[in-house]
């Protein structure tokens, strides 16, 4: 018998015809099995008896083969506890190398990420209980690649009264983040040119470029993005609530003269409202795609509110790319996964992903107000009034990084976010992230960045 599987226990999958025997097959099987990993220290094996009648074998072969590998040291067998793979320790030579790692920071202030330890675990999991408890069994098929109807009606809902968003159902779809929004705009766009903030993200850039677009800088000034310097650019990628990384909001007349823009040209807006409902001063500044839903793609993400994990975004599309853009989902991964979707849903429809947003937005801002506090208002912060980071003007990043790499400290620079990082006559800067920290740990990283600034 080539193959087996148990059903004692555990499924074993062994393969047994060597030509050398069945005892002294099974033997090298299970050897094997340990060697490779296939069978970790601890698994329990079934009963002889049970081994036995899985292979067609005598009890007398397979316990042969037991007794052997515990002489060798490859089992161990105790009375009560049955037959269990020993822990071996592995040959000096046949040890793989330990990798190499940068050592972990103390302090992690980096831009990008939200306080995953906030996720509310306890309304999405009873979110999670009453879509389950709700969903048709076809909820557990193949869908509608645009996602499903209950998310979708739920966020059009969401996504007018909370962001100002015409986002009709049949105009929403729903992704597996932004960056797949991102990619399958590119590729229907078909190798277009798309202007993108400079300075922005360099990771967004390369995923225009790897799904075919070409990319070129849209310059970024204290009012936001400058509309009169994209040229003959076919789309433009931009984040008006809180630009990132230099934190501006694009300034009204701007917007104004971007839709205008977009409509001469027939060119496209992709709007990236990636933490546009954390702001501090204000009411939070309506979407941009209110003003010309025709010209704007608008994207929305879980990541920063709920967490990256979810893997839950969503578009809202002018009515002519909806089709186009199903598709390329549809042979992109077929559609998002289901259960997040509707226990999303549940989330939004409850109103609990409302009070969640609203607790997020005043811790955020009690984080921000701490580093404010600490750092003084004349080191240069700026992009504080929205938003998980902060940008604090500094004349020397390069000793800034050394310094804060002494303090283990891990901060992100401005200077990475250019379309050209090499040019010297760009400002300079710290992008602080303020989203990261935990609460007991958040003061001793502010020491250690007042430490990095004072030099």
């Amino acid at each position: 018998m080539d193959d087996f599987w148990s059903g004692a226990g555990v499924d074993l999958h062994l393969e047994t015809d060597t030509g050398d025997g069945r005892r002294i097959g099974l033997e090298r099987a299970l050897r094997d099995a340990i060697r490779d990993g296939r069978l970790t220290p601890g698994t329990r094996l079934p009963a002889t008896r049970r081994l036995a009648a899985d292979l067609g074998v005598s009890r007398g072969t397979a316990k042969s083969a037991y007794d052997q590998l515990v002489a060798e040291g490859y089992l161990t067998a105790r009375q009560g506890s049955g037959t269990r793979v020993a822990a071996l320790r592995p040959q000096a030579a046949e040890a793989p190398p330990a990798p190499a790692h940068a050592r972990a920071p103390r302090f992690d202030l980096r831009p990008g990420s939200p306080d995953v330890g906030a996720f509310p675990a306890g309304a999405w999991l009873r979110a999670l209980r009453r879509a389950i408890a709700t969903a048709p069994s076809l909820a557990y098929d193949y869908g509608d690649p645009r996602g499903r109807i209950e998310l979708r009606t739920a966020l059009s809902g969401y996504l007018g009264r909370a962001r100002g968003v015409i986002a009709p159902p049949e105009r929403i779809v729903v992704t597996s983040g932004y960056v797949q929004g991102l990619a399958l705009l590119t590729r229907v766009l078909d190798g277009a040119t798309v202007a993108m903030e400079d300075p922005g993200l360099p990771f967004h850039r390369e995923v225009v470029r790897r799904n075919g677009g070409t990319v070129r800088p849209a310059p970024v000034d204290a009012r936001g993005v400058r509309p009169e310097e994209l040229g003959e650019a076919a789309a433009v990628v931009v984040t008006p609530a809180h630009q990132y990384p230099t934190g501006v909001t694009l300034h009204p007349e701007r917007r104004r003269a971007l839709v205008d823009w977009a409509r001469a040209r027939g060119a496209l807006i992709i709007e990236d409202d990636y933490d546009g409902e954390f702001r501090y001063d204000r009411q939070p500044v309506g979407a941009l795609q209110g003003m010309a839903p025709g010209q704007v793609v608008y994207l929305g993400t879980a990541s920063k509110t709920l967490g990256p994990g979810l893997r839950l975004g969503w578009m809202v599309l002018p009515p002519h790319l909806v089709d186009a853009v199903a598709d390329a989902k549809l042979h992109s991964d077929h559609h998002t996964e289901t259960i997040g979707q509707l226990a999303l849903a549940e989330l939004i429809d409850s109103h609990a992903y409302d009070r969640h947003v609203r607790a997020c937005r005043l811790r955020y801002r009690r984080r921000r107000d701490q580093l404010l506090d600490r750092l003084g208002t004349d080191r240069g912060v700026r992009g504080i009034a929205a938003g998980l980071h902060a940008l604090i003007e500094v004349p020397d990043e390069a000793g800034a990084l050394a310094r804060a790499e002494a303090e283990g400290l891990a901060i992100g620079t401005l200077g990475d976010h250019w379309h050209t990082p090499a040019a010297t006559d760009r400002p300079q800067g710290l992008v602080v992230g303020y989203g990261t920290p935990r609460e007991r740990t958040y003061p001793e990283a502010l020491e250690a960045l007042a430490k990095v600034l004072d030099g």
